[in-house]
């Protein structure tokens, strides 16, 4: 890479040419980060041409972020750079649908009132235009707080206490307007505007859609299912249609004093544990009496904001996992390739690419290109204590890999309903919790946040090894790879890491991070992630709040952005007490933000956002403008 690379002066960059592959040659290395200490530090930057890049924020050289860097805060606010400002524009409860209620503080409002008013804990979304001032938000919503839903705090559920619980699940769809006052309002009654909960029906497609280990009680077809639940990020198709995310769904289930077998432990479901008990009032979500009711649930789903009419569709083509979200791009090739985290501690990260072909003159013809094509896990490959390396995409297809039926797999429905264990007998490379994946704008690079991992280096399934170096991994990573001759096809491709998080406050060894993370930019457990059309990354955090400790000096969660060549990280926006930052998205003119405030207030923390005062906490999601009307980041 060279220096006029490295010192961009074009605040957009849509025609960015970098070359990754200097990148990874120049790449970090775990044993000079383990050297610790300043003068250390110091011989590593010496050394290594990407770290002196990498180390900008202590002479910011970056002029694609364009704004002035936040300190941390504690306050319960949400707080944005000088000449920004953010306002809420829609918070758990908000009536969206005829004639729902407006939000009651007491905890009492029915089940009929929640399935009428935007849902909890917002999470991913995505901006659908429908005009130049005109749009839809797609929502998730990914599960609710009882000590907040409920007055009785979840002590004394009823049957309707569960049927609230689950109309506050799912997505919410609305419109939106940008007024006369610059500023964009949710319009409460819009035609368009729709509550997807536990509870809506929704079509089961692909190779498994109709297994036996589909078929219910209630669904003998195996092709109707109830519901999304625990919905966490999102994708979006070149057609225009929404993909949300099932991730947690093995904690709605029960089989009380029953034994789980092998595939129910893979998948984390457990007999006894259940903090939302929808099985005492919902006989489907009683393992004892639905076996197969699980398998219905951890996959991505396609819904058309465009019509509330229409009918979600859970796509199994591209695997039952804690899915986190959906990034997809189209390959020179015109196939659709899509990249897959699965939130877990120790598990895998995954790639679709369609059978067929991206058809950018018939939107009709597109709509099943997820219904059938081809399953990868990643198996990441590199020298002892390198932080730099080649990888492969390892197929999942039955009968190849050691897919076969000696080793558990009927048929290629089974593999995608236990992907998990597809993935691992495959050889895939266990992850530090692969999270939100983004592609540059460019198609050529892509990054996955590593949230953390407190096994790592524990269990034995889980080495301290490439793009997971260290041992009882707070504080998190981000991965990015370049396909090979920057085909997304391709089954092999190149990696680094582009940051690791940690705290140069506390520590002196690699804890304290790479050299692009500083005492003024530090934070934990990168989470979302998402760029802009210029290229800029924003990276969002769910993470320790303790300001302590091994945290001490972090804050609150936050949101940060980052310059992906030069490598400079600065802080953005920060969220108010006990909150996670999640959720991204951006009107095409790149004048507003949408991003959500998460739970504030979990587990009886001292927040009363948005509103103040002494009202109850409510996840909500802000709009960020610049005073002067320009460019978010520019």
């Amino acid at each position: 890479m060279n220096k006029s690379e490295l010192q961009q002066d074009s605040a957009y960059r849509e025609d960015d040419d970098s070359d990754f592959s200097t990148l990874i040659e120049s790449g970090l290395s775990r044993r000079r980060f383990m050297q610790g200490g300043a003068a250390a530090m110091g011989l590593f930057l010496a050394a290594n041409p990407l770290a002196q890049a990498i180390a900008a924020v202590s002479s910011p050289t970056s002029k694609l972020l364009g704004f002035t860097a936040l300190p941390t805060s504690t306050s319960d606010d949400f707080i944005v750079p000088q000449g920004y400002i953010a306002q809420p524009l829609i918070s758990w409860g908000d009536p969206i649908l005829k004639n729902a209620p407006a939000f009651d503080e007491s905890g009492t409002q029915t089940s009929a009132a929640q399935a009428g008013q935007f849902g909890d804990n917002t999470d991913g979304m995505r901006f659908f235009p429908l005009s130049e001032n005109r749009a839809l938000l797609a929502v998730n919503n990914e599960y609710t707080n009882y000590l907040l839903l409920f007055a009785h705090q979840g002590k004394q559920l009823t049957a309707d206490d569960v049927k609230k619980a689950q109309a506050a699940h799912g997505v919410s769809i609305f419109e939106v307007e940008r007024k006369n006052d610059g500023h964009w309002h949710y319009l409460k009654e819009s035609s368009y505007n729709r509550r997807i909960t536990a509870n809506t029906e929704m079509e089961l497609t692909g190779a498994a859609a109709g297994h036996p280990l589909l078929k219910t009680n209630a669904d003998p077809s195996g092709k109707k299912v109830l519901g999304t639940f625990n919905n966490c990020s999102n994708g979006e198709t070149p057609w225009g249609t929404y993909l949300t995310c099932e991730e947690n769904f093995n904690g709605y289930f029960a089989a009380p004093g029953a034994e789980m077998d092998q595939h129910q432990k893979r998948y984390g479901l457990k007999a006894d544990k259940n903090k939302y008990q929808w099985h005492t009032f919902d006989s489907r979500f009683d393992m004892s009496q639905e076996p197969n009711e699980p398998h219905r649930h951890g996959w991505v789903v396609e819904i058309d904001p465009m019509d509330p009419t229409s009918t979600p569709k859970k796509r199994t083509a591209l695997g039952r996992f804690k899915h986190e979200n959906a990034a997809l791009t189209l390959a020179d090739n015109g196939h659709l390739v899509v990249y897959l985290g699965d939130d877990e501690r120790g598990e895998h990260l995954y790639k679709f690419v369609s059978k067929n072909r991206y058809n950018p003159d018939n939107k009709a013809a597109n709509r099943d290109l997820l219904e059938d094509g081809t399953l990868f896990a990643a198996r990441f490959n590199a020298d002892e204590g390198e932080l730099k390396g080649a990888g492969e995409w390892l197929e999942l297809t039955h009968g190849k890999n050691g897919l076969t039926a000696e080793n558990g797999f009927a048929d290629q429905a089974s593999v995608l309903i236990y992907a998990r264990e597809a993935a691992t007998v495959v050889g895939a490379t266990t992850m530090d919790r692969p999270e939100w994946v983004a592609v540059h704008p460019d198609n050529k690079t892509v990054f996955c946040t590593l949230t953390n991992n407190k096994n790592r280096g524990i269990q034995d399934n889980q080495p301290v090894t490439g793009p997971n170096p260290r041992a009882e991994n707070k504080y998190g990573q981000i991965v990015r790879w370049e396909p090979d001759s920057a085909d997304h096809t391709s089954r092999a491709f190149t990696w680094d890491l582009f940051l690791v998080a940690g705290n140069p406050s506390v520590h002196k060894d690699f804890y304290a991070g790479s050299a692009n993370i500083t005492d003024e930019n530090m934070f934990n457990s990168p989470d979302g992630l998402g760029f802009d059309k210029a290229g800029r990354l924003w990276i969002l955090t769910d993470g320790k709040y303790s300001n302590e400790g091994d945290f001490a000096g972090m804050g609150n969660n936050q949101m940060l952005c980052a310059d992906p060549v030069s490598g400079e990280v600065r802080r953005f926006a920060t969220g108010p007490i006990a909150c996670e930052i999640t959720g991204l998205t951006f009107s095409p003119d790149q004048r507003s933000m949408f991003v959500g405030v998460q739970h504030p207030g979990e587990k009886n923390a001292p927040s009363h956002f948005p509103a103040g005062g002494n009202s109850k906490p409510r996840s909500t999601i802000m709009v960020i403008q610049r005073e002067d009307g320009g460019i978010i980041g520019a």
